[in-house]
């Protein structure tokens, strides 16, 4: 039987459960998981949570500022280098899930002439087979590492991969998943990796072979998270700026509105797109004018006042893409591409990140003065304004404008004091903030929402600690 030689669970089920299952694998139904790991050797296991994303979202590829809270909800990811050169995958899901999953390539499979593949090349390799597109969030970061840090890998690896984030909920079990792999694999093979570059990482994996233009806020959700603590982020391009305690008057809730969220959808690439179209328009007319370039090269450092009076007029409402490539090329942006014959919405995605960082920093200010009824109000109001913003951009559905609606019906006067759509939109989870002890609240929003709409929602409830805190456990068989 395997026990812990280095590191502790810190009392996560999870990771406990984790723990037996790897114990039991000679028995696990899934064939390939019987002898999957030499218990003779070391294993090692990392622990990513997803994240509910408070306030800042979509603007963090803006350079916003953002609040996110990891969720109690985690990817585990147990590691161990192999006897040959075959990466082998089995995912274990909960009850909930679509089941378990196994994946194998051939490490080779990264090289062509004895050189690695580019990313797009490694793109197309996983998008080839729809049934196997969720390995490319493992199996990648070998390529990542081999691209990124020239790591020479003699020996492929058997990982295992359990996770209780939901998928499709818009709480990052993307982010999760890579930061737990990329964990676990660098420390089994006695790589060095430190945090803030764990996270960047991960974001290439999931910008370049995944193929999903995220910003970082996730990943650094993920790695440096705290237990009900807010993590503020300046995402320019990643700066932690403090952990924010949650106040013992208030809570945080995700409500999953049963719309399937995917960050590498069309509305949210479009969304981005449109945004930095805009960002470029803003750049050109300056440099034009003679006006200094704008802070970083990033949109959010436009203040409201300066953007209203010199640069909201300049702005297309739309704009067909190959206008657009005509007149100014293309953009900054290095994980989007302009599809010359799409309409893109330009001035609501570029005034977004400009409005969303200063409801952000409002936010952070109030979460760290006096928690009373008044600054309660004046949260919810700031969630709102953000939800409206998303709408504006073309980011909202149905289902999570309903979620917000309940809420608002609510109200203040019995606890409930704002929502709004979280992370890339269009569908996903909403995040309620309500008196500590407005639970009873909130479940009334999930029965009144059910009998609407025949979806149970699913409700986030929690929270648990980063990566970068949980360090790695090592199990062997001794």
């Amino acid at each position: 039987m395997i026990r812990i030689i280095e590191g502790k669970t810190f009392g996560l089920e999870d990771v406990e459960k984790v723990i037996q299952l790897i114990n039991s694998l000679d028995q696990h139904p899934l064939e390939q998981a019987q002898s999957f790991f030499n218990l003779e050797e070391e294993i090692v296991i990392s622990r990513a949570p997803g994240r509910l994303d408070i306030m800042g979202g979509i603007a963090d590829y803006s350079g916003s500022l953002v609040l996110q809270l990891p969720i109690k909800e985690a990817t585990i990811a147990a590691a161990q280098p192999s006897s040959d050169h075959i990466i082998k995958i089995i995912s274990l899901r909960n009850s909930e899930s679509a089941g378990d999953r196994y994946f194998e390539m051939q490490l080779e499979d990264f090289f062509l002439d004895n050189r690695p593949i580019d990313y797009k090349s490694a793109r197309h390799y996983f998008a080839n087979n729809k049934s196997t597109q969720w390995a490319a969030y493992v199996a990648g970061l070998f390529l990542v590492l081999i691209k990124e840090k020239n790591v020479h890998f003699e020996n492929g690896a058997n990982i295992l991969i359990y996770s209780d984030v939901p998928e499709g909920k818009g709480v990052s079990s993307s982010a999760a998943l890579e930061v737990a792999a990329m964990a676990a694999v660098g420390k089994a093979f006695g790589l060095e990796i430190h945090a803030f570059e764990l996270a960047a990482l991960c974001q290439k994996l999931e910008n370049f072979i995944v193929g999903a233009p995220c910003g970082i806020m996730d990943q650094m959700t993920s790695v440096f998270g705290r237990k009900n603590r807010l993590m503020a982020l300046l995402c320019q391009p990643a700066q932690l700026q403090s952990f924010i305690r949650i106040p013992d008057e208030i809570t945080f809730w995700g409500i999953d509105s049963g719309i399937r969220h995917s960050i590498s959808g069309s509305d949210y690439t479009s969304v981005r797109t449109g945004a930095f179209m805009g960002q470029r328009i803003i750049s050109e007319f300056m440099k034009k004018e003679g006006y200094p370039s704008i802070s970083g090269n990033y949109l959010s450092n436009i203040s409201p006042g300066v953007f209203e009076k010199y640069f909201a007029h300049h702005l297309p409402v739309k704009m067909k893409g190959f206008e657009f490539i005509e007149g100014y090329q293309g953009t900054f942006d290095r994980v989007t591409n302009i599809d010359p014959e799409s309409d893109y919405s330009i001035s609501n995605p570029t005034a977004h990140p400009i409005y969303e960082n200063v409801r952000v920093h409002t936010f952070s200010e109030l979460l760290n003065g006096p928690i009373t009824q008044k600054t309660c109000i004046q949260l919810g109001e700031l969630m709102y304004s953000s939800h409206k913003s998303y709408s504006a951009c073309g980011l909202g559905s149905f289902g999570t404008d309903r979620l917000v609606e309940f809420t608002k019906q609510i109200g203040p006067d019995r606890g409930l004091f704002g929502a709004k759509i979280t992370g890339g939109g269009s569908g996903g989870t909403v995040a309620v903030l309500g008196r500590h002890d407005a639970g009873n609240l909130v479940e009334e929003i999930i029965v009144g929402y059910m009998n609407e709409t025949g979806h149970k929602p699913y409700l986030f409830s929690g929270s648990s600690i980063g990566a970068e805190e949980f360090g790695r456990i090592i199990l062997k068989d001794l």
